[in-house]
């Protein structure tokens, strides 16, 4: 009896010492969730058209790391004289948790019509033709959450819900002159009459050393968009341009710009 008191003193001096205990209970019942999580996160437009890399499975924290130098080609010598630059510096990515919950009993179905569709006996499963939509429309209703947090997500907003989008970060390194002066353009009032001179801004201020790569994306907004189908098909007041191929009005259907 001594020995096993001695034993058991033991083993609660070690349990002061170990993590919190949490127990998990879990009943695996439904669809296989790893292709819908893919689906509603590659699905935002900007991912879909290529405008992103995927860094995937990061747990915690990654580090990226930026080079830039400066003239490497010197005029030949004689003598070896390294007067070239190398900078390297470092970005921080951090994954932003969100999550969706939803939690449907499926004894709520059993009065609606597609109940037949459960099965016999006590209902166990979702009709399938409605889970099958149900996660249909989560599936792009996260979609364009992540597009709308892409580009105009703010941690520091009301809604936390987000992360940080391309206009935070763009204004953040605007502010901290980590943008050259010539390609931060001022932004105007866009209309059907403007918007054709405005984005002509934008590409004339490409770097002639990024122009032509086949990664080199213009992204505009929704309305912008619908701002330059008006302009080259002559939707607007006061334009005399008329539409591609000289279709007018109904050169558009819809498709890419």
């Amino acid at each position: 009896m001594n020995k096993m008191n001695k034993r058991n003193v033991g083993l609660s001096k070690r349990n002061v010492n170990l993590a919190t205990a949490t127990n998990i209970t879990t009943t695996y019942s439904g669809q296989f969730s790893g292709t819908y999580i893919a689906a509603a996160l590659l699905s935002a437009s900007t991912i879909d058209d290529g405008g992103l890399t995927i860094k995937s499975n990061i747990s915690f924290k990654e580090v990226l790391k930026k080079l830039s130098t400066d003239a490497l080609v010197k005029t030949a010598t004689c003598d070896f004289d390294p007067t070239s630059t190398i900078t390297l510096t470092e970005r921080i990515i951090e994954p932003k948790n969100l999550q969706v919950n939803l939690n449907l009993c499926s004894n709520d179905f059993l009065s609606d019509w597609e109940s037949q569709q459960m099965g016999f006996g006590l209902a166990t499963t979702l009709p399938p033709t409605f889970s099958d939509f149900l996660i249909a429309h989560v599936a792009a209703e996260v979609a364009q959450s992540t597009e709308e947090n892409i580009w105009r997500g703010d941690t520091a907003a009301a809604s936390v819900n987000s992360f940080d989008g391309f206009e935070k970060l763009i204004a953040a390194a605007v502010a901290a002159a980590e943008i050259p002066a010539a390609q931060a353009i001022t932004g105007v009032a866009l209309t059907s009459l403007n918007i054709i001179e405005e984005m002509s801004k934008v590409v004339a201020a490409i770097p002639n050393t990024l122009y032509g790569k086949e990664d080199l994306f213009v992204y505009v907004s929704s309305k912008a968009a619908k701002l330059y189908v008006q302009a080259l098909g002559g939707f607007a007041t006061g334009m005399t341009n008329n539409g591609v191929n000289n279709m007018g009005t109904t050169w558009f259907n819809n498709g890419h710009l």
